[in-house]
């Protein structure tokens, strides 16, 4: 007997933190996941690392042993100030064809400091151009994420929102299993315009590149992740890139387009129904003051969400039905604005 009533305090006690718990777990998948990340990368680019060092140091041996006057104090010195000026984006492999701050390059390194991409290969020399960074940056960041914002809420509109009511009423199908379709089906074309078609194109035009490095350049940028160790237009061969200017400035509209277009996936998958029902098991909604009546309501409704497949009814005669938190909103206004009246016949509550 006892046993039994602590396994049901157990059982609501379950119930009543489930959000607790699962948003717990997801904490502890997340940090496994991170930790899982940095074991694999440091098991495949740790021996990468050390053989690069052996290389450099044997390297470096055979140049001093050709050039023995040369002392390795000088070539120490060397080596630090070519490593700090390329830090800066200043190489000393053709410098004199190669400019960092003209305007075109200029455009792209603001493009890529309000996308938060930043690469990194180009960065601030003086003083001045560092504090207008940071000037720059404070009021251009929010107003970059304000702006795609707004774009990609109108692009929504026309490409996920109104297609998928179309064809809602067109087929009446499932609106979460025609929004998982048309979610599949955007995803594989927007991988296709900004990432295969794309990485093709930089493998023709960057001529160190192969495909794998072209691909996973454009994956770096349009994820904002920008490690900076691809960066298209840096080589100082005019031959490869008659028209400089022209090349970074495409890849400028490219970068700002592909991000556009990876928000608009995100922000389709994120409305999918699917996606809702799933982050709300990480947090409790709190809905006090229902009475019974309204617990049924929101009961039905999650009900109404788990049904397979409401293609099979007509679903132009069914009535729509409305929020939960919309319910709850009418319940109240119809209990406080409707007194009860006793029914005609009886007096004081009591029949004739």
């Amino acid at each position: 007997m006892a046993h039994g009533y602590t396994q049901t305090l157990c059982v609501r006690f379950m119930e009543r933190h489930l959000s607790t718990f699962s948003f717990a777990l997801l904490v502890v998948g997340y940090i496994l996941y991170l930790l899982i990340g940095a074991g694999i990368f440091s098991a495949i680019e740790l021996p990468y690392e050390q053989k690069l060092r052996q290389e450099l140091a044997v390297a470096r041996q055979d140049f001093l042993s050709n050039n023995t006057c040369v002392s390795d104090a000088r070539l120490e010195e060397l080596l630090v100030r070519a490593l700090e000026a390329n830090n800066y984006g200043v190489s000393v492999l053709g410098n004199d064809t190669s400019r960092n701050w003209d305007f075109v390059s200029s455009l792209f390194f603001t493009s890529t400091v309000l996308t938060t991409t930043g690469y990194g290969h180009t960065v601030p020399l003086s003083d001045e151009g560092k504090a207008f960074c940071i000037f720059y940056s404070l009021f251009g960041i929010p107003v970059t994420l304000f702006f795609l914002s707004v774009l990609v809420e109108r692009i929504m509109v026309l490409i996920t929102r109104r297609p998928v009511a179309y064809f809602h009423r067109r087929w009446a199908m499932s609106k979460s299993k025609l929004a998982a379709i048309h979610a599949t089906c955007l995803g594989i074309i927007v991988v296709l315009l900004i990432l295969i078609i794309p990485a093709w194109i930089f493998t023709s035009m960057e001529k160190d590149w192969d495909f794998l490095e072209s691909l996973y350049f454009c994956f770096i940028s349009l994820t904002t992740i920008g490690l900076g160790d691809y960066v298209p237009g840096e080589t100082h061969s005019k031959q490869d890139h008659p028209h400089p200017h022209l090349y970074r400035l495409a890849i400028t509209v490219y970068l700002l387009l592909g991000l556009v277009f990876v928000l608009v996936v995100l922000e389709t998958c994120c409305e999918l129904p699917q996606m809702r029902r799933l982050r709300q098991r990480f947090y409790k909604v709190k809905v006090r003051d229902l009475d019974s009546e309204t617990t049924n309501i929101i009961d039905r409704d999650q009900m109404n969400e788990q049904l397979t497949d409401p293609s099979d009814h007509m679903t132009d005669q069914l009535p729509v039905i409305p929020s939960v938190l919309e319910q709850a909103e009418s319940l109240r206004q119809d209990s406080n604005s409707e007194p009860y009246t006793p029914a005609s016949g009886s007096v004081n509550g009591k029949l004739r």
